[in-house]
């Protein structure tokens, strides 16, 4: 399993917006209920969502930029679920490059090198052409899955239908 880039919110600046005002302008009055229903969404399946410690909706480059370093330590997978946690259950600020740092080293990656990839520029490029190769394709959110680079589906789907598309996947093989 490879976890490909890919922003919802490339046009974020840097250091993200306070999340209120990103709900508001994205989902305006129905906002509160967007987050509940994912809320008990998550609830349901032992994901303890936390959207009310969230206080910055980050613009993610630098959290991706980091999913390529993990990718090469053979730590991407690990990195990915800390990042998940992160900001959805503790409210971590994805765009803090010390706080990126910590998540890391809880997936297995030295803390002063990672410091060290994120104070450059490493990456930025992949990702700017993997995000347009993505948009080109279609895609247009998350998740996006591709099974066996022949069959891709869009969004929170039931295990059933992920399962029917391994399978489609592999006998297009």
């Amino acid at each position: 399993m490879r976890w490909l880039p890919f922003q919802l919110n490339p046009d974020l600046p840097e250091a993200g917006i306070p999340r209120e005002e990103y709900v508001a302008r994205k989902f305006g009055a129905r906002g509160k209920g967007v987050n509940e229903r994912v809320t008990l969404a998550g609830h349901q399946v032992g994901i303890p969502f936390a959207y009310q410690k969230m206080k910055v909706q980050p613009n993610t480059l630098n959290a991706h930029r980091l999913l390529l370093y993990a990718e090469r330590a053979g730590k991407q997978d690990a990195l990915a679920e800390a990042l998940f946690r992160a900001h959805f259950t503790e409210g971590a600020n994805l765009t803090d490059r010390e706080t990126l740092a910590g998540i890391a080293e809880r997936a297995g990656l030295d803390r002063k090198e990672t410091a060290d990839y994120l104070a450059g520029d490493g990456g930025r490029d992949q990702i700017a052409r993997a995000e347009v190769e993505a948009r080109n394709a279609g895609i247009g959110g998350v998740p996006f899955f591709i099974f066996n680079r022949k069959v891709g589906i869009s969004g929170a789907q039931d295990p059933e239908t992920l399962l029917d598309a391994m399978e489609k996947a592999l006998s297009e093989g």
